[in-house]
């Protein structure tokens, strides 16, 4: 199962979720589907799954891909290591969600909706549990 998701990098949270589809589906295609849509002047780091996906009024910052037979400039490399440096936040959210173990474990339950009610669950919580790591008592 997959699910395209947005976080913060602030904070650390899940700010988007959507909705759960199969799991040889394209993430470009899902989110062409889901239409999803952010507020202008908005800076959006994804990784190369969305390769050719444009949104208007929103600054998209992808790695950049070696050329065939070539190498990347210097230049691109260092954008490519900053890149990774700010993705692995994202990384850690959703390691951050997969800590219930029902989202990254075979699901076997049939049930019409409930791997959507999993993945909000799982969110939820990961949410939470940053909402009380940041909380001063």
């Amino acid at each position: 199962m997959k699910n395209n998701l947005v976080g913060g990098l602030e904070d650390r949270q899940v700010k988007y979720l959507g909705s759960t589809h199969e799991g040889k589906k394209h993430d470009k295609k899902i989110c062409d589907e889901e239409g999803t849509r952010f507020p202008d002047g908005v800076e959006l780091y994804r990784d190369s799954g969305f390769q050719g996906h444009e949104l208007a009024n929103v600054t998209v910052h992808q790695p950049k891909k070696r050329p065939r037979n070539g190498r990347l400039s210097a230049d691109d490399q260092e954008a490519n290591r900053l890149h990774s440096s700010i993705r692995v936040i994202i990384e850690h959210i959703i390691s951050g969600i997969k800590r219930c173990r029902v989202v990254k474990d075979v699901f076997r339950n049939t049930k019409e909706g409930y791997d959507d009610v999993v993945i909000e669950l799982a969110c939820g919580l990961h949410n939470y549990r940053r909402y009380c790591r940041n909380q001063s008592y």
